[in-house]
């Protein structure tokens, strides 16, 4: 059954894995997933990705696509029912993700892990992660999602960052002044493509039954 189809391998609590995972379910394509285990990667994933980070899409042309925002992308370019890949704001959609990825989680990393990052505090840490939660927040303040009406790409690949973000500390992230972001986040958290992306799935085994992604 799933020889023909693509093959994703994730771990859940990864943000770069969860938003693989969302564009894939924005884009209504199934996948067999493999969820690994990070201290024991799966052989199979390191020969065809060796810098051994997730997630990892291998097409089943063998292609294989190893950065999240690649696979977000390609999914999309698939089948986009719902018009993630809007091209009126699609510039500024990957400008977003990449201030994302370059800048937030540098200081989303030592903000999570204060005691490995000695040179700061932990809240100086979380008010330099807060210039671009900031940012968010001014974009929110216009429209419900991050770049009009309707959600975009820009969404599904900034949210699980700020969802890692929130949880460090949920108590101090509900008392800043950031409303709008606040209430955009618990839109996602309750999204039930969202919820789809977060089942729990036991980890893959040589052998096991494949599972198909989502079921």
């Amino acid at each position: 059954m799933t020889t023909s189809l693509h093959r994703l391998y994730s771990f859940r609590r990864c943000p770069y894995a969860m938003r693989a995972r969302l564009g894939l379910l924005f884009a209504e394509l199934q996948v067999e997933l493999r969820e690994i285990v990070l201290k024991d990667k799966p052989a199979q994933m390191l020969a065809i990705s060796p810098k051994g980070t997730v997630p990892v899409l291998q097409l089943t042309d063998g292609v294989v696509i190893e950065e999240s925002r690649d696979i977000m992308i390609w999914a999309l370019e698939q089948h986009d029912p719902q018009g993630l890949l809007d091209a009126a704001v699609l510039d500024q959609a990957k400008a977003l993700i990449e201030q994302n990825d370059n800048e937030f989680k540098h200081w989303l990393d030592r903000y999570k892990y204060s005691d490995r990052h000695p040179d700061m505090s932990q809240m100086e840490y979380r008010q330099r992660g807060e210039a671009f939660l900031q940012i968010l927040e001014r974009l929110l303040t216009e429209n419900p999602f991050l770049l009009g009406h309707q959600p975009t790409i820009a969404d599904i690949g900034i949210m699980p960052f700020v969802r890692q973000f929130a949880h460090v500390d949920r108590d101090a992230f509900y008392s800043l002044p950031y409303p709008n972001l606040q209430r955009w986040l618990q839109l996602w958290l309750e999204h039930p493509l969202f919820l789809k992306a977060m089942v729990k799935y036991p980890p893959w085994q040589e052998g096991g039954d494949a599972v198909v992604f989502p079921t």
